[in-house]
């Protein structure tokens, strides 16, 4: 008999921000390894359903969860409905939605003190609040089953700082916050909560600027022990390790994917 350390036993899962890149091969990587249900968010309703209709040609049941992760009464009411197609109450959140929002302001990429709080808010609304209400939304029904898993991708940014990214830089390093303090917060109810700290990961948006600048991108490897761009799959690998039976004694940490481009005691 083969032991399976990262069985999922018929879990419901929720993972945002995953209509593609990291939170799609996250939700694939949970439809393999034995979710009963994957609950997938974005806020493009045919980014979320094609996601879907990948983890039903698996077998499993999933969901599209269309929200704006930044507005919490919509959290909320998509959340729990999401739940109910589901079958049951979210044992595993995966807080994935991030970068600068649906509607990011065009200086957002500036320096702090060159903008103002529209810009400022393109990042702390989706990074910050959108994992303080997507958790919000899911903690009632862990607390009553006495179990769950809470698991935020942050970025090295929030760890190391980013030039152009201060904002950024500080929002993912408050999410990883809030998530320490959800850890003490929750460990009593056998409720855990960490992060996932990326580097340079290949989505999308990030292939298509590496691949139309290979000498910056050549120069930007150099800072990286392991010289090669991350994929999808190195993060959901963490965090289903993370999200599984495996890791019940690990809370309130951040542990860095990111091919040696920052340590961490």
């Amino acid at each position: 008999m083969t032991l399976n350390l990262t069985d999922l036993n018929g879990q419901i899962a929720a993972v945002t921000g995953a209509g593609q890149g990291v939170g799609r091969e996250v939700a694939l990587h949970f439809a393999r390894s034995g979710a009963r249900a994957v609950i997938v968010n974005d806020f493009y309703a045919e980014r979320a359903q094609a996601v879907v209709r990948e983890i039903e040609a698996l077998g499993v049941k999933g969901v599209a969860a269309v929200c704006d992760v930044t507005d919490e009464a919509q959290v909320k009411a998509v959340f729990a409905q999401a739940a109910r197609e589901a079958g049951g109450s979210i044992d595993i959140l995966v807080n994935n939605a991030g970068n600068s929002g649906v509607n990011p302001d065009p200086e957002a990429r500036k320096h702090f003190w060159e903008v103002g709080e529209a810009a400022w808010n393109s990042f702390i609304r989706v990074n910050f609040y959108g994992v303080i209400n997507c958790t919000a939304a899911v903690v009632p029904g862990m607390i009553e089953k006495k179990a769950g898993r809470l698991i935020t991708i942050i970025s090295d940014a929030g760890r190391v700082g980013e030039p152009n990214l201060e904002i950024y830089s500080g929002a993912k390093a408050g999410a990883a916050g809030f998530m320490r303090g959800a850890a003490r917060a929750l460990g009593r109810y056998n409720i855990t909560a960490n992060c996932v700290a990326i580097s340079a990961t290949a989505t999308p948006a990030i292939a298509a600027r590496l691949e139309a600048d290979p000498d910056r991108t050549k120069k930007m490897l150099s800072n990286y022990v392991i010289r090669r761009v991350g994929k999808p799959e190195d993060v959901a690998n963490m965090v289903l390790f993370l999200a599984s039976g495996s890791s019940s004694w690990v809370t309130g940490q951040t542990y860095p994917v990111n091919g040696g481009f920052s340590f961490n005691l």
